[in-house]
């Protein structure tokens, strides 16, 4: 990845601290105070959402949420941390690449004067709170697509490069997780300036910290950490542990080339049969990256706009070339997406395009499993 700070660990920043459970609240002012906007998890319409956040009290406190295929509800429970759910219907991707972005403006002076150019607005500075393992691959998936990729969008490096991360550990695992089957979780290895393990037990109720960058350590000595003892991190380790063998999910070896190879597969037409082609699965998607530009004019003619807006592979309107949508049918549509995600993702970014945060198998709205067709297909390979 081109992006400078996010490759590794530096090894002279090794070690692992402890820091109260108060700190927390100093760590989010202390990066507010920054001049960051600081964005996080908290509760709004009954779902964890990524919004600005002023203070660890706006955390979803002993909130964790039941995630099945196609369904979603918050529950409180007393023994839950500030992160023991596992994430809601946003991805990062929305403080990185946004739903809807103006590239530029241009506005025509009083009768006929000369043309005024603005270019895209200076893009925040952030920081994330709360950063998952699959989040972190997810991120480093798309600066294949961004950064390092043919066509570069200058925005989203500008985002990246400007955005302070941390990152968490995962205690528990959600209903529809399956990053261990894709390498993605749950514990997170790089990408972080932060990263935090709940240590909250019975009797007690801190956090691990493990520094990433030279600016996390800058950080991290504002908040009164002391060196972490081998119990400390025998908590961390048992919790994370918990979570990887808790996933009720996974996606079988070799999907990709048996997806890949069997384009006429009958079960195209059995998921056809359920989806509604709504997109939720993109939307939802931290990897996905289809996106369409328009341009907005008003109408005394004086001020136009180009914006930057995602866009799905499930719309008719995607593949549409002359003639007609390439993909006219809902079967063509999601095996255009499953196969992307698990097969030709590697062709062009050496990386599959999934990092098996399940969000796609829980908002689907008729509950289609990505694990579950993967499967249907590949233990068939061969006999169709």
């Amino acid at each position: 990845m081109t992006s400078s700070k996010r490759v590794s660990t530096p090894a002279s920043l090794h070690g692992s601290f402890v820091i109260p459970c108060a700190a927390l609240d100093t760590l989010i002012k202390t990066l507010k105070r920054s001049g960051r906007r600081v964005i996080g998890p908290t509760v709004r319409d009954g779902a964890v959402m990524l919004e600005p956040i002023a203070a660890a009290a706006d955390l979803p406190l002993g909130q964790v949420e039941i995630q099945e295929p196609g369904a979603y509800r918050l529950e409180s429970k007393k023994t839950a941390g500030y992160f023991d759910f596992t994430h809601g219907p946003q991805t990062w991707k929305h403080h990185l690449f946004p739903p809807r972005d103006r590239l530029w403006s241009v506005t025509r002076g009083a009768e006929g004067g000369d043309f005024t150019f603005t270019p895209a607005d200076d893009v925040p500075r952030q920081a994330f709170i709360g950063v998952r393992a699959c989040e972190l691959s997810a991120m480093a998936i798309q600066d294949k697509v961004f950064i390092d990729g043919e066509h570069q969008v200058g925005s989203y490096r500008a985002r990246r490069d400007k955005a302070f991360i941390v990152a968490v550990n995962c205690r528990r695992a959600g209903g529809t997780c399956f990053c261990v089957s894709m390498a993605a979780g749950p514990k997170v290895e790089s990408g972080y300036d932060l990263a935090l393990t709940e240590l909250k037990t019975r009797d007690r109720h801190d956090f691990l910290v493990e520094v990433g960058t030279a600016q996390g350590a800058k950080v991290l000595a504002k908040l009164g950490a002391r060196a972490a003892t081998p119990a400390d991190l025998k908590i961390a380790r048992r919790a994370i542990a918990r979570a990887a063998t808790d996933m009720g999910r996974e996606m079988p070896g070799g999907a990709g080339a048996a997806l890949a190879a069997n384009p006429e597969h009958p079960r195209w037409q059995d998921i056809a049969d359920r989806c509604l082609t709504c997109g939720n699965c993109t939307m939802v998607c931290p990897t996905c990256f289809c996106n369409t530009v328009t341009d907005k004019t008003s109408l005394d003619g004086h001020t136009a706009e180009r914006w930057r807006q995602w866009d799905s592979c499930f719309t008719a309107d995607f593949s549409f070339i002359h003639g007609g949508s390439v993909r006219r049918e809902g079967a063509h549509r999601y095996r255009q997406w499953i196969t992307h995600k698990l097969a030709y993702w590697h062709d062009q970014f050496g990386t599959p395009g999934c990092v098996g945060c399940g969000r796609c198998i829980t908002w689907c709205p008729v509950g289609i499993d990505i694990t579950v067709e993967a499967r249907a297909i590949a233990i068939t390979q061969g006999r169709t």
